[in-house]
């Protein structure tokens, strides 16, 4: 099962906003960019976080495997959507050395992440 529609990062100017203007987190597996809305002006009013992933070939040739991630780290972000906090826009890249992660992985990676990031509490 997906993101629903309000959680997600559907056009192009979305994603150019947060690459151009988001702050980086990194980690090995992943790398998170985030932007504010609610300091940006981009939205008046706090709504949900708005979620992209982007993962490209050089992780694997396999469409099969790439979606398997996706769906890994969809579900993670499912898990975790009561604690993140709301007007952000959150776009995760996945390295091409994912390929090997378990589930388990990428929830440890991401929630550090997240904290890094000031978007969920690190307490």
């Amino acid at each position: 099962m997906g993101l629903p529609k309000a959680q997600r990062l559907r056009n192009r100017k979305d994603y150019r906003a947060v690459y151009d203007r988001g702050i980086r987190c990194y980690s090995p597996n992943l790398t998170l960019i985030a932007l504010n809305a609610k300091q940006n002006e981009i939205c008046a009013s706090p709504t949900a976080s708005m979620f992209g992933i982007s993962i490209s070939k050089k992780v694997s040739k396999k469409a099969v495997v790439r979606n398997r991630i996706k769906r890994q780290i969809k579900g993670i972000i499912r898990s975790q959507g009561k604690a993140i906090a709301p007007g952000w826009k959150i776009v995760i890249v996945v390295k091409p050395k994912a390929i090997e992660c378990k589930y388990e992985h990428f929830l440890r990676e991401l929630e550090e992440l997240l904290k890094k990031a000031k978007i969920i509490d690190g307490h």
